[in-house]
């Protein structure tokens, strides 16, 4: 049985083949310590890490490479900017279409006294409304945390008119990039963005594992306090961490495969054209919800819109989507995800709480075809079941 793939939203699968290549050349040559030992190994490792930070910079629109701080992924980046800029007495707005990565570390900063919290609902198609954030301002707010693309429904908020008014009230602005990177065309310094998390393995075509912040040209990083110490492999005499970019975040050895494989991804993406990739999407969305729609009875797709990207999530009327899930796993070879995708307040937000939905991740590997595989496959299904 064939595997078909629609859990991109979740991870990206496949990893292009110069993905692949690239990772096991480096594991057999050059997975060496960067910055940690002066033979060519070492160095090798070393170059390969500041092409990736510069790919990166490059993409988000970012001058100095320096301003990429390399993680786990973007949960990881999220906490670092979360916990590393935030005060005891600060306010903080967020929205109610907030991914875990983003609600949890707020939500425990509230609960720890340490933070007040305003949450601004988004409307029925899950967009937040920038005047309403604008209302939410006080004295004491510090930051503006928002999720750039939601992993729900794939909605795309503008972060652009929200980061003006952030920048017009000198607060900080974090973005979750999660589900944008590698899909949408994002300059972080033109949308006012200060603090930006990627995540290596949805839309950049990367292991997982990788991911990072990416730290706004114009922003003091010094603003942001360090969450862990430890070997830099810079200034090893000091037993005081480096207070200069990106060592005072990167402490431990880097996942240096994992990094050249995402640098490899984001020349995957370049020869494609971002532009491109999410066209590409955008048309499968559209395709599958109009065969859907025709051919699957009680098909009801949740809080579509044109502006979007290759993530559909719905339901169908009767039927528990994680039993249609499982079914589709087992019996077809289709990958896919139910349930609440670790956003209960979007779901909320959406009128699918508690059971959440049967989500549609797609990317440039799927096709047409598959769409109407799984489109007949659970016509058929439905009316046996």
């Amino acid at each position: 049985m064939s595997i078909i793939y629609f859990d991109n939203t979740a991870t990206s699968f496949p990893k292009p083949d110069s993905v692949v290549n690239a990772m096991v050349q480096c594991m057999r040559k050059s997975a060496a310590n960067p910055g940690r030992s002066s033979h060519n190994m070492a160095i090798k490792a070393g170059r390969a890490v500041f092409m990736a930070r510069r790919k990166i910079a490059k993409m988000f629109g970012v001058k100095n490479p320096m301003h990429v701080v390399f993680g786990y992924n973007a949960t990881d980046a999220l906490n670092l900017a979360i916990k590393g800029v935030l005060k005891v007495g600060d306010h903080v707005i967020t929205s109610s279409m907030e991914h875990n990565s983003t609600i949890r570390p707020l939500k425990e900063l509230a609960r720890e006294g340490v933070i007040n919290l305003s949450l601004i609902m988004a409307d029925s198609k899950g967009f937040i409304h920038p005047e309403d954030i604008k209302k939410e301002i006080n004295a004491n707010t510090r930051a503006v945390v928002i999720n750039h693309v939601s992993n729900v429904n794939g909605c795309i908020q503008n972060v652009k008119d929200i980061g003006l008014i952030c920048r017009d009230n000198n607060l900080i602005f974090i973005v979750d990039g999660a589900q944008s990177s590698g899909v949408i065309p994002i300059n972080i310094n033109d949308s006012f963005i200060d603090l930006f998390a990627f995540t290596g393995h949805k839309g950049l075509y990367g292991p997982q594992g990788t991911g990072g912040l990416v730290i706004a040209d114009s922003f003091n990083y010094k603003k942001i306090k360090p969450l862990k110490q430890g070997g830099t492999g810079s200034f090893s005499e000091n037993i005081i961490q480096p207070s200069f970019l990106p060592d005072c975040f990167e402490s431990g050895t880097l996942n240096v495969s994992g990094i050249v494989g995402l640098s490899a991804g984001i020349d995957f993406i370049n020869e494609k054209g971002i532009a491109n990739i999410l066209e590409h999407e955008k048309n499968l969305v559209a395709y599958f919800i109009e065969e859907a729609t025709k051919k699957i009875k009680g098909f009801n797709v949740v809080a579509n819109h044109e502006n979007c990207v290759g993530i559909c999530s719905f339901v169908i009327s009767n039927y528990s989507v994680s039993a249609l899930a499982q079914r589709l796993s087992e019996e077809m070879g289709v990958m896919c995800r139910s349930g609440l995708h670790c956003s209960p307040l979007a779901h909320k937000t959406l009128g699918t709480f508690p059971e959440g939905t049967l989500r549609f991740g797609f990317n440039i590997f799927n096709t047409k075809e598959q769409k109407d595989t799984v489109v007949d496959f659970l016509s058929e299904t439905l009316k046996s079941m």
